[in-house]
């Protein structure tokens, strides 16, 4: 036979003297009996800390899409503007007779240079024969001219075609060419999404222009 309940089990007497199982504890209706300590808004961390920022204000521009132009237009294309203009203002690394190269405004790594057409173009299709042997070329001499100045341990080269596959300007084809090294995918680009880049953008291209084989580049006439 069971046993029942007894005081010895922990039970409490009613209110009519029967006994039943002892109440779970709990919080006075009080409310508890520590009191509630509010820290000051200066104790949540040190004024100052070990951590170095890279700032990166240029940046806000294509975060923003301030600079993606409006629409596909050859006028509005940046791509059909630049060769017009400046080489060094411009990025522009070398120039051909149908192709030209110039520097990634928001590079991968250092040395990050774009190959493309001078005509307003958007699918690797619409090159004539002449611009593909061109854009073919120039992009061999890119990897050479990297090579020279900066030593890379390999290369991305690749088209990204249309929006869809990552083309930030897709009505004008271009061609990456990406330095790599080792370590370059660390902490850094892949927790905290930023770039570390040892050098500013202008010292990069006045470098490259300056290694670039063959004849100065700066010779050839600009396009209009």
């Amino acid at each position: 036979m069971g046993r029942g309940v007894t005081a010895d089990d922990g039970a409490t007497p009613g209110a009519d003297g029967s006994t039943g199982p002892a109440a779970a504890p709990g919080p006075s209706p009080a409310g508890p009996s520590d009191p509630v300590v509010v820290d000051e808004p200066g104790a949540f961390g040190p004024p100052e800390d070990h951590y170095q920022r890279l700032w990166n204000p240029h940046r806000l521009v294509y975060i923003g899409g301030e600079a993606k132009p409006a629409d596909g237009s050859e006028q509005r294309c940046p791509f059909c503007r630049i060769p017009r203009g400046d080489d060094e203002q411009g990025l522009v690394v070398a120039r051909g007779e149908r192709c030209y190269v110039v520097l990634n405004l928001y590079p991968y790594n250092s040395g990050h240079m774009m190959v493309l057409p001078y005509r307003h173009v958007s699918d690797y299709t619409d090159l004539d024969d002449a611009e593909t042997v061109e854009l073919a070329a120039m992009t061999q001499a890119a990897m050479r001219t990297a090579r020279a100045a900066y030593a890379p341990a390999g290369f991305n080269l690749g088209v990204n075609q249309g929006e869809v596959a990552g083309a930030g300007i897709a009505a004008h084809l271009h061609q990456h060419v990406v330095p790599r090294w080792p370590g370059d995918s660390n902490f850094l680009p892949v927790v905290a999404q930023t770039k570390s880049l040892p050098e500013l953008l202008s010292d990069t291209r006045r470098r490259l222009a300056d290694a670039w084989p063959g004849p100065d580049p700066r010779a050839v006439p600009r396009h209009t």
